[in-house]
């Protein structure tokens, strides 16, 4: 029982600093509270935009990102990213993000288009 504790705790600090990292930029992001099974993602507060943040020694990415695209369509978000801490790391700036090309480049374009 004590991993389990241990690994939730590990993920809702990863959140937190996710969190008031965003706040930064977005000042509605928060860490959102458990939806069951209607995941939603972690964070909330940044439009259109699902962000689920993870935080352990074994990454899987394409396990993550069948993850993230449920609680896309959940949320009925058109982005999404994962957030990974790596290990080390304390500062949400120096986590990781990654999602899906098509994704980053509509994101791109509409940044350009502007």
């Amino acid at each position: 029982m004590s991993t389990i504790r241990n690994n939730k705790r590990k993920g809702a600090s990863a959140e937190t600093t996710v969190a008031q990292w965003l706040k930064q930029r977005w000042p509605l992001a928060e860490r959102r509270h458990l939806n069951g099974n209607l995941d939603r993602g972690d964070i909330t507060g940044v439009p259109n935009t699902v962000i689920e943040v993870k935080s352990g020694a074994n990454i899987s990415i394409p396990a993550w990102l069948k993850e993230l695209d449920v609680e896309m369509i959940n949320d009925g978000a058109e982005h999404g990213c994962l957030m990974i801490k790596p290990k080390g790391k304390t500062k949400g700036e120096d986590y990781w993000c990654i999602t899906r090309p098509d994704i980053f480049f509509d994101l791109l374009k509409h940044k350009l288009d502007n």
